[in-house]
């Protein structure tokens, strides 16, 4: 693609150098570059990408893009100089990936708990309508039946757009997306144009980036801040921070409550470990799911296929047929009737939800056993709390390894057990570093008719010990405890 056409999205400050070059690549990583490639030099909190313009440009840069020009420059090579190359990057890989997203309805889902469950369903709610989809997610990426791993929520602005270009390519009519509060702040979705975006709901996480409630509350509300006229914001009015995030959009608001007033709303009518009875802004409908966050999930699904033109009835009757998200309240159940339920909760709020639903359920005598832990090199004010929310709703808890990455495992749980402070508490919690241990254990202890609760991994099939991933997989240690 020629240089000048790409330069058309972003307001340049000086170009130093022929502008009618073909552009064969785009990369912030200058390990990366190839020859013909514009290499976007990105001032990072770690590492500033300035000093690495002479290895682009010995690797074959025809064109640098930067904030600060260099002293000396180089022969047979473009320079342009932007105010903010990090926000730069985004406007530059939607257009040079042919601006993909004026070709498909793109709908963002942002929030703390509820992203992957949303993005996923309407992923395959609009697939089994007939359409071609693509999503992106912390699970897994897909164009359409194309499964490509992941290793962000979010990916970079030039991934993200490369994604986007295959999936309009490919025919994709819709494409789902969680957006990080990183993503925002980052400017990792800046230049793209959004059909559509989801509030789901704010609790404490991410502090060690955005340092606090605040900021990170800010990051969301950045994305409804983006949304075009003429797109639509469906928010969570049983959140505290749903009409906040919605108050400066250009994009035409809709809310949805399980508890007052909205333009979707639902309630429970029945409820067991097999599912849910809901009745949904007046209609009657079945789903395989369990709990009051799934119902407001479900119901930010519906809403945002309403939105999108999708006929009330056709939707419900779409809702009735989705199975669970891999690692989102996933049961397993063994020949003794014991339940297990692995579920990603990872903040204290997630686990409130889980273990609310757990003990809305649960049959007494039948008691619920919680195995959870917590990261390294993450947010360690969480930790005691976490653990306070597993004691409060537990009958017992075993405390364990989550993904260390470079903490001693047993530090962490040292965290999180400085959060119980009563007698009574501590003698319902039990520590044991290793996590396979821990949830043997646990199905150990299990009795017929209770349910144990392994909460933090979810879908994530590894355990990252020390800068190195190893396979480590929750259901599969439930179904070998279980002899399933």
């Amino acid at each position: 693609m020629i240089l000048s056409e790409i330069l058309t999205a972003v307001k340049t400050i000086k170009v130093v150098g022929p502008v009618d070059i073909d552009i064969a690549d785009i990369q912030i990583d200058s390990r990366k570059v190839s020859a013909g490639a514009m290499f976007v030099a990105v001032a990072g909190t770690q590492v500033d990408g300035h000093t690495f313009i002479p290895k682009a440009i010995e690797l074959g840069a025809s064109a640098v893009l930067c904030q600060e020009l260099p002293a000396e420059v180089a022969d047979a090579v473009t320079y342009v100089q932007v105010a903010d190359s990090e926000a730069a990057v985004g406007p530059l890989a939607h257009a040079f990936f042919g601006s993909p997203t004026t070709k498909l309805d793109l709908i963002g889902v942002t929030g703390t708990n509820g992203k992957t469950t949303i993005a996923t369903l309407l992923y395959k709610l609009f697939r089994r309508f007939g359409y071609k989809c693509g999503l992106v997610s912390t699970v897994c990426n897909y164009i359409d039946d194309e499964a490509m791993p992941t290793s962000h929520t979010t990916p970079d602005p030039i991934t993200l757009n490369r994604l986007l270009g295959r999936m309009a390519d490919e025919g994709c009519r819709y494409a789902f997306m969680e957006v990080s509060s990183h993503s925002v702040a980052q400017h990792r979705i800046e230049g793209l144009i959004f059909k559509g975006g989801i509030f789901t709901n704010l609790t404490r996480d991410h502090l060690d980036y955005h340092k606090t409630v605040e900021a990170y509350r800010d990051a969301k509300k950045g994305f409804f801040d983006l949304l075009p006229k003429g797109a639509f914001a469906v928010t969570n009015a049983d959140d505290k921070n749903g009409l906040f995030m919605t108050q400066n959009t250009l994009a035409s608001v809709r809310t949805y409550s399980l508890r007052g007033v909205a333009d979707f709303h639902a309630r429970i009518l029945e409820e067991g470990f097999e599912g849910m009875t809901l009745d949904v802004c007046g209609r009657e409908v079945c789903v395989q799911f369990i709990g009051r966050f799934n119902v407001s999930n479900l119901l930010a699904v519906y809403g945002a296929a309403v939105c999108l033109g999708k006929n009330p009835e056709d939707v419900l009757v779409g809702l009735s047929t989705l199975k669970p998200v891999n690692g989102r309240f996933e049961t397993i159940r063994s020949r003794e009737g014991v339940t297990a339920i692995v579920d990603y909760a990872h903040t204290p709020d997630a686990l409130d939800n889980v273990l609310s639903t757990v003990n809305e359920i649960l049959r007494k005598p039948g008691q619920c056993i919680t195995v959870c832990g917590a990261g390294g090199n993450r947010d360690k004010g969480k930790r005691p709390l976490m653990a306070q929310s597993a004691v409060r709703a537990s009958d017992r808890v075993i405390i364990t390894s989550d993904n260390p990455r470079f903490e001693d495992p047993q530090a962490i749980i040292d965290d999180m057990l400085a959060g119980i402070t009563t007698a009574e508490d501590k003698r319902k919690v039990v520590s044991i570093v290793d996590r396979r241990e821990a949830i043997r254990t646990a199905c150990m202890l299990a009795q017929p008719g209770d349910v144990i609760l392994i909460a933090g991994k979810g879908h994530e099939d590894y355990q990252e010990v020390q800068g190195v991933k190893h396979h480590f997989d929750d259901h599969e240690v439930v179904r070998e405890a279980f002899g399933l």
